[in-house]
């Protein structure tokens, strides 16, 4: 008889894991049906109004070509003497087209010395491991509700460190000198909001009795943060 129980339980674990494996399958991707689907313009299909794809129609494999599949230049440095003193320089599907539903993309990172921020935001899409290539970086991550944990590190060059997917992160330049970091991402088109141009640089505004009560403070000082210019380094 107890063997019996045994054998049930075993099966009844199985089939809770084939359902939740099934489960977990059909929330991923697909798996790829050929060897890489290389991006094109949706506008180049004008018989197809109002028609979208989760991703961006592919070229046929056979017109495919080296340069579907290269980007130069992220070995440049970029000028940060901006808002935020920083320049993202993203390598992506809207680069690289071949990178199309292959789940991968890139980024360089270059910040201003003494202050040089990468500002919180999040991405939706991706999760993202930063490497430090020069200078010397403050990073962290916030928790989801209801903890809002920060989990932060100084990095050093040669450094690693691992932002999981969605949650709010940023990077600060710390360092007297340029710093610069690459990131790699779980995404050919990981998407970015940045928290503060996001909420205060939203169009239209958001109403400001909603930011007020959200974040506890007078009416008019989310109107004044509502009226700056905020810089997207992207």
């Amino acid at each position: 008889m107890s063997t019996m129980k045994g054998a049930h339980l075993l099966t009844a674990t199985l089939a809770i894991f084939a359902l939740a494996t099934c489960l977990l399958v059909s929330a991923s991707d697909p798996s790829p049906l050929q060897d890489f689907c290389v991006a094109i313009n949706s506008a180049q299909f004008p018989q197809f109004p109002g028609v979208f794809v989760n991703g961006k129609f592919c070229k046929d494999p056979k017109m495919a070509t080296a340069n579907d599949f290269f980007f130069a230049g992220l070995q440049i440095p970029k000028p940060t003497a901006n808002a935020v003193g920083s320049t993202v320089t993203a390598a992506n599907v809207e680069q690289i087209p071949g990178l199309n539903t292959l789940g991968i993309s890139l980024a360089r990172i270059d910040y201003a010395p003494n202050g040089g921020l990468n500002p919180p935001h999040t991405h939706p899409r991706a999760s993202e491991v930063l490497v430090v290539l020069e200078g010397t970086l403050y990073v962290g991550f916030v928790t989801s509700n209801p903890d809002n944990k920060l989990i932060s590190k100084v990095l050093n060059k040669g450094d690693v460190f691992v932002f999981p997917v969605g949650l709010i992160h940023f990077q600060l330049n710390i360092g007297p000198v340029n710093a610069v970091a690459l990131a790699a991402l779980s995404s050919q088109n990981p998407g970015v909001i940045t928290i503060a141009n996001a909420v205060f640089g939203a169009n239209p505004p958001i109403n400001p009795d909603v930011l007020s009560k959200a974040f506890q403070v007078d009416e008019k000082l989310v109107e004044y943060l509502q009226k700056q210019f905020w810089y997207n380094n992207n």
